[in-house]
C-alpha cells in the first residue's frame, strides 16, 4: 500500500515499510508524503525500510513561518443530540459518579475502602506532599481539574491534614464550588475516616440523584484523541478515522484536544499552517519548542520516542509516528494552545501541552474537561482514564484477540470500506457511549490517572 504519491516506500500486511525504488544513503524516506528520516546505506527496491538503515532528521528547537492554510471545512447545522447531564452552572457530564479525589497520596487506601462501601470511583496517585515549585502546582491543577469535571455529579476532596497540598492550600487554588456537589474530608480530623467518608458519599450521592439526562445538542460534546501502542497501521487506518470523525464533530459546533506533544515533533508543521491566528501560532511555536528544551534539559536525546512495541509494530522514526499521530486531528483549524490545567473553551480543535505517556496525557485530557477520549491502538492496551476511554484497533488481529479492550475496529477502512461510512458508524457509537452505553474500560472497572512531574520531590 503507497499511502502517499510522493512516498518511496509503500507498507505491506506486517504494517512494515519496503521501498518502493531505490533511495541512496542520505535520501530522505517519504511516507505520508513528508521525511520520516534519511537512509544511512543505500536501500534497493524491496527491501525493508527500518531502524537499520535509517535515521531521524529531527535536531534542536527550530524556528517556523506562519502561512495559515485554510482546508475549507465549513460549518453544518445539526440537530443531533445526545442524554447528557446539565449541570447547576450549564456544564454538561456523559456520566453522573460521585467521585473520591484525594489530595495527596497517603489516603489512598482510605478512598478505595470508601469507593468499596458506597459505589463512588476513586483515583489513586502518589502525590500531593514532598513536591517542590511547579510540580506542586501542576498537581493542583490536574485535581481541580478533576473537581470540576462535569461527568462527577457529586466530589468528595479527601486530604490528610498534614499535606503540603493540604484542603486549605487547594482550595485557594480550587477557587469558586458548590457546596452541595463537592464536600471536604480531613482523614487526620475524624475518629473514623471510613464511616465519616461513607456518609458524605451517601449525600453526594443523593444530590447527584438529583439529576436526569436530558437531551443536549451535539454542540456541546468535548472529546480528547490520544494514540497508545502504535503500530504501522496506526497512521492509516484508525487514526485518519479519529480525524475525520474530529472534523465532523467540529463542523457540528463540538470540540476536540489533540495532545502527546513530542509526538507532533516532524508533524508540527501540519498543525501550525491551521493555526487560526498568530497568537495561536506563537503558542504552538513555544509548545514544541518548549517541550524540546524539556528533552534536552534532562540531558535526553529529542527523537528517541518510539517504543520497542512501537518499532516491532512497523514505526520506525519519530517523524513517522508523529506524522501518523497528528491525522487524529483531522484537518480543523487550530483554535487554542493549552497548559497542564487549563480548562477547554473554545470550539474546535486545541492542542495540549503534555507527554506522550499513555496514563498521564489522559489524565491531562480528563483535566481539560473532555467527556470521552478516542484512544487508537494497534498493540492493545487496558488503560482506562477518569472518563470513558474508546479503543480503537488499527487492525483486526487485534479486535478479535482482544475483544475485551476493544471498542471499535478501524480496519475496515484497510479493506475498503469509505472513510465516510465507517466515520458515521464511530459517530453513533460515540453518542451512544455520551448517551450512557459503558466502554470496555468502564466495564471492567478500568480507570485511572497519574500526574505530569518534572522537578525535585523532598
Amino acid at each position: 500500500m503507497q499511502i502517499h504519491k510522493l512516498d518511496n516506500v509503500e507498507v505491506r500486511a506486517d504494517g512494515h515499510k519496503y521501498a518502493l525504488k531505490p533511495i541512496a544513503a542520505g535520501e530522505n524516506v517519504i511516507k505520508y508524503g513528508s521525511p520520516i528520516g534519511h537512509a544511512t546505506v543505500d536501500i534497493a527496491v524491496g527491501d525493508h525500510v527500518h531502524t537499520h538503515n535509517v535515521k531521524t532528521n529531527l535536531a534542536g528547537n527550530l524556528e517556523y513561518t506562519y502561512r495559515y492554510k485554510d482546508y475549507g471545512l465549513a460549518r453544518v447545522e445539526s440537530d443531533r443530540t445526545f442524554m447528557g447531564y446539565v449541570r447547576e452552572n450549564g456544564d454538561v457530564g456523559i456520566r453522573n459518579e460521585v467521585w473520591i479525589v484525594n489530595t495527596v497520596g497517603c489516603v489512598n487506601k482510605a478512598a478505595e475502602a470508601i469507593a468499596k462501601r458506597t459505589g463512588a470511583k476513586c483515583f489513586a496517585h502518589p502525590f500531593g506532599c514532598s513536591q517542590l515549585g511547579g510540580d506542586h502546582h501542576i498537581t493542583q491543577l490536574i485535581l481541580r481539574g478533576m473537581v470540576n469535571h462535569p461527568n462527577a455529579g457529586g466530589v468528595l476532596v479527601l486530604g490528610l491534614g498534614c499535606e503540603n497540598n493540604n484542603i486549605g492550600e487547594f482550595q485557594r487554588v480550587l477557587g469558586e464550588y458548590d457546596e452541595r456537589r463537592v464536600r471536604f474530608l480531613n482523614c487526620q480530623d475524624v475518629p473514623d475516616e471510613i464511616e465519616e467518608g461513607v456518609r458524605i458519599v451517601g449525600e453526594l450521592q443523593a444530590y447527584a440523584d438529583t439529576f436526569k439526562r436530558i437531551p443536549v445538542p451535539i454542540a456541546r460534546l468535548r472529546l480528547g484523541l490520544k494514540c497508545g501502542g502504535s503500530d504501522g497501521y496506526s497512521g492509516i487506518s484508525a487514526n485518519p478515522l479519529v480525524g475525520s470523525l474530529s472534523d465532523r464533530l467540529i463542523s457540528y459546533g463540538g470540540s476536540c484536544v489533540l495532545t502527546e506533544v513530542p509526538e507532533m515533533f516532524g508533524a508540527e508543521h501540519l498543525l501550525m499552517e491551521r493555526c487560526v491566528s498568530r497568537e495561536v501560532f506563537d503558542k504552538t511555536v513555544s509548545l514544541i519548542n518548549d517541550f524540546k528544551d524539556y528533552f534536552t534539559r534532562h540531558g535526553q536525546v529529542i527523537y528517541e520516542n518510539p517504543s520497542p512495541g512501537n518499532k516491532a509494530g512497523g514505526i520506525t522514526t519519530l517523524e513517522e509516528k508523529s506524522l501518523g499521530c497528528v491525522q487524529k486531528g483531522g484537518l480543523s483549524p487550530v483554535v487554542d494552545v493549552l497548559d497542564y490545567g487549563d480548562r477547554l473553551t473554545k470550539n474546535g480543535l486545541s492542542l495540549l501541552n503534555g507527554p506522550g505517556n499513555d496514563i498521564v496525557a489522559v489524565t491531562n485530557l480528563m483535566a481539560a474537561g473532555v467527556h470521552i477520549i478516542l484512544f487508537t491502538t494497534g498493540r492493545g492496551t487496558p488503560l482506562g482514564s477518569a472518563v470513558p476511554t474508546v479503543k480503537i484497533s488499527t487492525n483486526r488481529a487485534l479486535a478479535e484477540r482482544k475483544a475485551g479492550w476493544i471498542d471499535f475496529d478501524a480496519s475496515p477502512v484497510l479493506d475498503g470500506t469509505p472513510m465516510e461510512v465507517l466515520t458515521d458508524a464511530l459517530l453513533e457509537y460515540v453518542l451512544s457511549v455520551a448517551s450512557g452505553e459503558e466502554t470496555k474500560n468502564e466495564q471492567n472497572g478500568f480507570s485511572e490517572i497519574s500526574i505530569f512531574k518534572d522537578g525535585v520531590t523532598l
